[in-house]
């Protein structure tokens, strides 16, 4: 049986959103481990707030979450534009990251007003 938040699509797009950037970080060289870390970091601290903001009873406690999980999208943005920059990332991944987080923000800013 499965946890009520996991039937969320915020929380489905969130978990496949981390799973592309460590697929996409696996193959990163050498002396990035800082952009690694900090963006599988950034990218899991997503999903990990939507579920845990389900966990709690308060509507205030859920709602301080999932803006944690909306400031841990945000995160990810200036990450993944040094990451192209340094042609860690193509720019067309980027645009495709950049429309994940975008759509993931767009979703979360609805479960904060709800």
């Amino acid at each position: 049986m499965p946890f009520l938040f996991e039937n969320l699509d915020v929380y489905k797009k969130a978990v496949d959103f981390a799973d592309k950037t460590s697929r996409l970080t696996e193959a990163f060289p050498k002396g990035n481990y800082y952009l690694t870390d900090q963006l599988n970091r950034a990218a899991l601290s997503i999903s990990a707030n939507i579920a845990e903001g389900n966990g709690r009873y308060h509507k205030l406690d859920r709602v301080n979450f999932f803006r944690i999980a909306r400031g841990s999208a945000f995160e990810c943005v200036p990450i993944l534009e040094l990451c192209r920059r340094k042609g860690l990332v193509k720019p067309e991944e980027q645009i495709s990251l950049k429309k994940d987080l975008e759509d993931i923000s767009k979703m979360l800013s609805g479960l904060i007003k709800y």
